[in-house]
């Protein structure tokens, strides 16, 4: 590659923050794993004090229905979403990856942006994570970045705010190209 070669007009791919992974283990506690794991305890507990000769086939039927999926969940969910969630901005949109089980990929067009809205839960400011909320003119609803550190949040905001405004003036095909977080922008200006 040329010392004098133009720079790239699409930044890579990008990851969520690290800290999401803990993000998530603690929605996972608190929604799915914690509930599961307190009525399986609740119902142990009862069947030992009422019920004791129900505790042969009420523990390992509880520790197959409610148990084992609550750790499951826990252990599984947060590293999955870590391994599938991603985002980028090009030149012409913005794309979009996540979910666990069901994986979803989008692309929005910047031309046709129309606010993009930061929310930061009581958890996530927490460990200092975001969640960028991209929307468009699109019947499939907004486009949403999850886990991304409160800095590169506000950052990636303003970048989209700025291209959309650029996609929407620039004439058709002449869109300027948009810099990624921490990376100059084409022609020396950050």
């Amino acid at each position: 590659m040329s010392l004098h070669s133009t720079p790239r007009l699409r930044p890579p791919r990008h990851r969520v923050d690290p800290l999401a992974r803990r993000w998530w283990a603690v929605q996972a506690l608190l929604k799915v794993s914690g509930p599961m794991l307190l009525t399986a305890l609740a119902l142990g507990l009862l069947s030992a004090l009422f019920f004791p000769g129900a505790l042969p086939w009420l523990a390992p039927l509880l520790l197959v229905t409610l148990v084992a999926p609550a750790l499951g969940y826990l252990l599984l969910m947060p590293r999955r979403r870590c391994a599938t969630h991603a985002w980028e901005l090009g030149t012409h949109a913005v794309y979009a990856a996540g979910g666990w089980i069901w994986q979803r990929r989008r692309i929005a067009p910047l031309s046709q942006v129309q606010t993009v809205d930061t929310l930061r839960g009581p958890i996530q400011r927490r460990y200092g994570l975001a969640t960028l909320t991209v929307t468009t003119a699109s019947t499939a609803g907004a486009v949403e970045i999850a886990g991304l550190a409160e800095a590169d949040a506000e950052e990636l905001s303003r970048l989209i705010g700025r291209a959309a405004s650029d996609a929407r003036t620039a004439p058709a095909g002449l869109a300027a190209p948009v810099g990624g977080i921490g990376e100059a922008a084409p022609g020396g200006a950050a």
